[in-house]
């Protein structure tokens, strides 16, 4: 049987009339950290992923580097190319291999402690995180993705992933940085956290996934809302509805590549410059004009970001 083609990236989307920025992405592909996309995906350089982002108006990205060998990746990476910075922190499916859980996850996905890098406790694991975030205040603009995370954890993986949630806010606060909230079945957990410890002056829903009942909960505490491609998916007018419910000085808009594609490229890898077609999606949902749409996330990205992407 002849092999397939490989699956290929989107192709290069139409110029958006106003910059934005891409505030969580993973390159893949570049070294020890980085994400790595599956058999048959082909790569895209990073002089590639750059160009075609800033052709299409997506003049800054934000880099999550979110395994313990990623940490110094993304700082790298930042250093490297003016148009990244970076987010680092401790995942919360990765917080219990710290911890030394190894339970079956509710998905049957196992957590084993094949990396050696799984070997560094939790607390030292998060100590490299603050080192670094502390150390490079031109390149970490944020921390996370951290959270929690009840489809990928099971429960004995529970107290070490709300100890490091808990241990990366006082971590933000402590730098007067962002935080980015990974949230996955996990609302009732993360507000639980969120209320007792005291959020970060700026707490940002990565891949945001609740209703408007939810963006509500945003809009009365001042909490900000990334979506990210599954907001263009026909099947998530749950999605819509909160990007309609939520307050516009709230709203961000992010990738999470190379996962979560957009309509109508859903299924192939994800890359910064296909994020268009979520911001024109995120636009009608907020009742604005492209182009206005396109400033008011810009302007927001710089509320919690600063203005880092300016120099790019």
């Amino acid at each position: 049987m002849a092999r397939g083609k490989p699956i290929s990236f989107p192709p290069e989307a139409e110029e958006l009339p106003s910059p934005v920025v891409d505030n969580h992405t993973h390159f893949p592909g570049q070294g020890d950290g980085a994400v790595e996309l599956p058999d048959g995906v082909e790569v895209l350089p990073m002089d590639v992923q750059v160009g075609r982002a800033e052709r299409a108006g997506v003049v800054g990205m934000i880099h999550s580097g979110c395994e313990y060998p990623g940490l110094e990746h993304a700082v790298e990476l930042a250093r490297e190319w003016r148009q990244i910075a970076a987010a680092i922190a401790i995942h919360p499916n990765e917080a219990p291999r710290h911890a030394g859980v190894t339970e079956v996850a509710p998905d049957g996905w196992e957590q084993d402690l094949a990396d050696h890098h799984r070997e560094v406790s939790l607390e030292d694991a998060i100590g490299r995180v603050a080192e670094l975030a502390a150390a490079n205040p031109e390149q970490v603009v944020a921390i996370g993705e951290t959270g929690m995370d009840l489809f990928r954890t099971a429960a004995g993986g529970l107290e070490a992933q709300r100890r490091s949630f808990r241990a990366h806010i006082a971590l933000a606060k402590e730098l007067d940085l962002p935080l980015q909230i990974h949230n996955r079945e996990a609302h009732a957990e993360v507000l639980d956290v969120l209320q007792r410890d005291g959020a970060p002056a700026r707490t940002v829903f990565h891949c945001f996934s609740g209703d408007a009942e939810f963006a509500g909960v945003l809009n009365e505490n001042g909490w900000y809302a990334s979506f990210a491609g599954p907001v263009t998916f026909k099947s998530n007018q749950e999605l819509r509805d909160a990007a309609r419910a939520l307050r516009p000085e709230l709203v961000l808009v992010e990738t999470d590549a190379p996962y979560l594609t957009p309509a109508p490229f859903r299924g192939r890898p994800n890359a910064p410059y296909v994020m268009t077609h979520t911001v024109r999606t995120v636009a009608q949902e907020m009742g604005m004009e492209l182009t206005q749409a396109c400033q008011v996330i810009l302007a927001n990205t710089r509320h919690v970001y600063g203005d880092w992407f300016t120099q790019a």
